[in-house]
């Protein structure tokens, strides 16, 4: 059969039955699926089904849309797409029980579409006995963006400053917003950049330019819309706690050493405070004996 006739005969399976159920699910790039296509409650021969997962029909999908097939109980690799040949498997110790789910392995962005089953039965005559689209998305959670800014103090009023925010390994593609915190209002970026890893997730760096203020107070999300997650970076939170910028590591190496020489001159005037002490008791009892000896 070719592509054009097999196109026809998965188009007329969507027409002929409803759908059953729809499943969403989200998956990490790289990571492998089950799409879910269970008919619980019966037994069933191999030889009398037909098994055919494809990419639903109102998808653009005029080059090929049979993601797998099994008919008389052998997989059909003939209809199969090129995309997802190797990459497909049936739960074969499942099938007599009604599990037709499919394995889909390593998942990649071209993937993402919304997948029927169909299960016919040959018994007499062909008819379809069950259907269920799944919808297949790529979800990844961004890391805790690392925000950089100007040292504390080293900036005048009116100077331009500038920040960068940085988050790693998340998928799809992120929405970066840069907020003041002072009135809440949203700022321009000045620099966007993305970079997408190998296996599929992506980098993003954004950059922010702005006349510094004596009361700044800036924050940069990301978000995520597929998963609905809002990570986020505050400038002044940075400046105290995480130390990303310079004048915070030297800062903190400066307390340290004060504290040090403190401590030292803390034991140093301790021990002369006791040297003190013990002279002037062993003074006190030196006159006593010499009294207590000396001839009446």
């Amino acid at each position: 059969m070719n592509r054009r006739g097999s196109g026809f005969l998965l188009l007329f399976l969507h027409i002929l039955g409803a759908v059953t159920a729809l499943e969403e699910i989200v998956s990490k790039p790289g990571d492998n699926v089950t799409l879910s296509c269970i008919y619980p409650g019966r037994e069933f021969s191999l030889d009398s089904l037909r098994i055919y997962w494809q990419i639903d029909g109102d998808e653009d999908t005029e080059l090929c849309s049979v993601v797998h097939a099994l008919i008389s109980g052998q997989d059909n690799e003939s209809l199969q797409c090129n995309q997802f040949k190797n990459r497909t498997q049936l739960l074969w110790d499942k099938l007599e029980d009604g599990n037709f789910s499919l394995l889909l392995f390593n998942v990649r962005q071209s993937d993402v579409h919304t997948y029927q089953c169909v299960v016919m039965q040959t018994i007499e005559y062909t008819r379809v006995i069950h259907q269920e689209q799944v919808v297949l998305s790529l979800a990844a959670s961004y890391s805790q963006p690392i925000l950089s800014g100007p040292i504390r103090n080293s900036y005048s009023t009116g100077e331009e400053v500038t920040f960068s925010c940085r988050s790693d390994n998340g998928y799809p593609e992120p929405n970066v917003y840069w907020i003041n915190r002072t009135d809440n209002t949203l700022l321009s970026e000045s620099y966007f950049n993305i970079t997408q890893h190998p296996d599929g997730t992506y980098s993003v760096l954004s950059t922010l330019k702005v006349n510094a203020t004596s009361d700044m107070q800036i924050e940069c999300f990301i978000e995520n819309k597929i998963l609905q997650e809002n990570t986020s970076a505050n400038y002044s939170e940075e400046l105290q706690s995480n130390g990303t910028n310079t004048g915070s590591h030297k800062d903190t190496a400066k307390s340290g050493q004060v504290a040090q020489a403190a401590a030292i001159l803390s034991v140093v005037i301790l021990m002369a405070l006791l040297t003190v002490l013990i002279c002037w008791l062993w003074r006190r009892k030196s006159s006593q004996l010499v009294s207590y000896t000396a001839p009446i």
